[in-house]
């Protein structure tokens, strides 16, 4: 075999060591094979075997497939037995594998016409619920006239929910007990709380499902979330009580128009206990351990759906549909619909629900062992093969699909034993059994020969080499360890607690005769040495710039590290225009390590953030389309833009948010471009086909627009002044009022006229003759 060969660089001292290496690699059992020094030559590809002689003595177990039972897909379901209908070919298979060498085989899947249907309807009817009830009083009749249009053979079950009678869940106080809505005034009357009722068992006579629907009325809970996971379990797991029938597609329909409450939950009101996903429906058909076992896990849920073959479908208000859809990828074969608030649309939901039900098909796996590995490969309806896919849709009633499965051992188990696991396609009863067993012992072992002369009557032979006995060494074994018993054994180890040989020699009467080897040579006194386990880059010893020396890399010049892959040079950090990793980073071990945030490239030439980088780009649509520019030269065009992908267009397009708009001027014009860093390290620039222009005023329009804006401004103006002097006059005037109006003279006399004579009295007392006089004189 040509490059590296992991047979002989296994070091296989058994013939089962050498099988569990690769399950291309086989072993010699020829007795007289290769030297005493090259054991590991046993252990190799068969065709190296055959060359070199081993024809005839050589153990190269394969795996195997065999399929014990297939019987045909079927057709149609109601038409026949419902217990012979077959949905899945092959039904078991059997596997007898080697480690490492996978094995496939094709499993078919049909969706058969006519197949019965059991639907069991499962209610919330808490308060917020109680136009819902109204409005599928008469919901059987209709239901089973539109599911009759797709199956022959169809039943429908009723139950119901609302939570945990435990506080905080519900109102426990005595007042409550019997009407837990006494005080509530929109709605004073309503029956106790409960957790999971199953009232009507999967039957054909759809009228009773109508008269139990009647029969229902509300309750109220306290808190908002609902306990309908418990009631989802209960439904899935009482199989006797509902009535689930194995040989139909069951339908379970969860109808609420809140959130439920989940695992760890039920702590809030005392319950530690998780639940053990068991029935517990009493003799009245009532979910008995509501108040002792916490609310389920999805992990839970999904496991008993799955078990039972149960689709469940989650109709539930536009509010909470994304909570319940991120559910559906936690409980595998679920799917959810939108419920109006009043129901009214829950006829035409499960159908639709129905119809994308079986226009699926996913396969699931049971119990598959740790130690193998599955691949699926999907074929659909187009005919294409996908990978890793083992789902299908948009399929029609009747369709074939088929699934490839590639199954491989990684290890053998501890025991000779065999193992098994379950295909099944989520939702249907039908199943591929697949059973495993273990081609890990080599024929030749069971041909071993016990103290026989080729080992020198102190060991067992077998598959061409010999296990000495307890004190015994050697190839034949024909080495007596001394009185210590660590004699030998310590003269081949190169430390104490250090395997013989360093593991790849043999210790011959003490000393090493080391393993022969195609990848180089194995030397040293305790084999410790080799040239070729040292240090790797990309697959290449030492890079390919050094030599291997005993596990260390001695690097040419102009190189370094462990494995010599860091270059001292810088020329390949050098950008086009001259600068160290174009100056956004540094330089290591000859490549670029970019620092400036948003740079990228050999020699971080792309940075779409970096400031400058539209003139680059600028650079290189000149040189490029007009052929001008400081990289006008081609050769320097081509070298500094040999990334650049260019585009024109007339009109250019800036609602990518991904581009970059450059622009930059051109004769009183502008340039206008993007640019987008693509995957492949390219750049796509789109650029105008003309720079866009703007036209030049008119000389006559810029003239009118001067003399109009002076006309009115002097409009304006005059405006202003006429304004303050009506202002102004309006005050004046006013005044004058005024004191016209405090004016004390009369009209017909003027102020200013004075008489020009003017008379003073002067009183005064004389006395003439003895007598006293008073007077005036004028």
């Amino acid at each position: 075999a040509e490059g590296l060969n992991l047979c002989t660089s296994g070091s296989a001292t058994s013939c089962e060591e050498c099988l569990l290496i690769h399950p291309k690699c086989a072993w010699c059992s020829k007795e007289e094979f290769g030297s005493t020094k090259s054991i590991t030559s046993r252990c190799d590809f068969l065709q190296n075997l055959i060359a070199n002689g081993c024809a005839g003595a050589i153990e190269n177990p394969s795996s195997s497939i065999s399929v014990v039972k297939n019987v045909p897909l079927s057709s149609k379901g109601s038409g026949q037995t419902h217990l012979d209908v077959t949905q899945i070919t092959p039904q078991k298979v059997a596997l007898d594998l080697r480690p490492g060498d996978r094995t496939s085989f094709r499993v078919q899947v049909r969706q058969v016409e006519d197949y019965p249907v059991d639907l069991y309807y499962l209610m919330d009817l808490s308060l917020s619920m109680n136009d819902d009830l109204d409005n599928i009083r008469n919901l059987g009749t209709k239901l089973a006239e539109e599911m009759r249009k797709l199956t022959s053979n169809f039943r429908l079950g009723f139950g119901s929910f609302v939570d945990k009678n435990i506080s905080p869940f519900s109102y426990t106080a005595p007042r409550y007990q019997n009407n837990p809505c006494i005080g509530y005034k929109l709605f004073p009357s309503c029956v106790p709380s409960f957790g999971f009722r199953h009232l009507l068992s999967l039957t054909d006579k759809v009228d009773r499902f109508n008269e139990e629907v009647q029969k229902q009325k509300v309750s109220r809970n306290r808190d908002a979330p609902e306990g309908g996971f418990d009631a989802i379990l209960q439904a899935a797991v009482c199989k006797e009580k509902i009535g689930w029938r194995k040989e139909a597609s069951h339908l379970l329909v969860f109808t609420t128009d809140d959130v439920p409450h989940i695992a760890l939950d039920g702590k809030l009101g005392g319950l530690v206990q998780p639940h053990d996903g068991q029935c517990h429906l009493n003799e009245a058909n009532e979910y008995s351990a509501s108040s002792q076992l916490d609310y389920p896990s999805l992990a839970l849920l999904g496991e008993k759906l799955a078990e039972n073959n149960i689709h469940l479908i989650f109709a539930v208000t536009k509010s909470h549909y994304v909570l319940y859809k991120n559910f559906t990828a936690l409980i595998p074969g679920t799917t959810v619909e939108i419920l109006h608030k009043d129901s009214k649309n829950i006829i035409e939901l499960i159908v639709k629900a129905y119809n994308s039900i079986r226009s699926k098909v996913e396969l699931t796996v049971w119990d598959s062992p740790e130690d193998i590995g599955l691949t699926f490969t999907a074929t659909c309806q187009d005919g294409l093969s996908y990978p890793g896919l083992r789902k299908c849709g948009d399929l029609k009633i009747g369709d074939t699909v088929s699934f490839e499965v590639a199954v491989e051992a990684r290890s053998c188990p501890s025991e000779d034993t065999s193992q098994a696991f379950t295909i099944k396609p989520a939702g249907f009863r039908d199943t591929l059994e697949v059973v495993v067993t273990y081609n890990c012992l080599c024929g030749c072992s069971g041909r071993a020969a016990p103290a026989s002369g080729k080992c020198s009557g102190n060991g067992t032979y077998t598959c061409g080499l010999c296990q000495c006995h307890a004190g015994y060494l050697g190839a034949r074994c024909e080495c007596e360890e001394g009185a210590s018993g660590d004699t030998h054994h310590a003269m081949c180890r190169e430390a104490e607690g250090k395997p013989l040989c360093s593991g790849r020699g043999e210790c011959s009467c003490n000393q090493c005769l080391c393993y022969e080897s195609e990848f180089g040579n194995i030397y040293g006194p305790f084999c410790e040495c080799d040239d070729f386990s040292c240090a790797r880059y990309k697959g290449i010893l030492c890079s390919g710039h050094g030599e291997c020396h005993c596990g260390e890399c001695k690097c040419h010049a102009g190189y370094i590290g462990d494995n010599c892959n860091c270059s001292t040079e810088t020329d390949s950090c050098v950008s086009s225009d001259g600068q160290m990793c174009s100056g956004r980073g540094t330089c290591v071990c000859g490549k670029c390590q970019c620092t400036e945030p948003g740079a990228f490239g050999e020699t971080c030439e792309k940075c779409p953030t970096c400031p400058g980088v539209c003139s680059t780009k600028r650079d290189c649509i000149e040189c490029k389309l007009f052929n001008s520019g400081r990289l006008a030269d081609n050769q320097t065009c081509q070298k500094h833009c040999k990334d650049e992908i260019i585009n024109t267009v007339d009109v250019l397009e800036t609602d990518d948010p991904n581009a970059i708009l450059c622009a930059y001027p051109v004769n009183d014009c502008v340039m206008k471009f993007t640019y987008l860093e693509l995957a492949s390290g390219k750049s796509n620039l789109t650029v105008l086909k003309e720079p866009a222009c703007s036209s030049a005023p008119s000389a006559v329009t810029i003239v009118l627009a001067v003399i109009g804006s002076v006309v009115l401004i002097g409009i304006i103006l005059l405006g202003l002044w006429k304004l303050l002097v009506t202002i102004h006059d309006r005050r004046e005037f006013d005044r004058f009022q005024s004191e016209r109006s405090r004016a004390r003279y009369e009209m017909a006399s003027n102020p200013l006229y004075r008489k020009p004579i003017s008379t003073h009295n002067v009183e005064f007392t004389f006395n003439k003759l003895n007598r006293s006089y008073n007077g005036t004189v004028d």
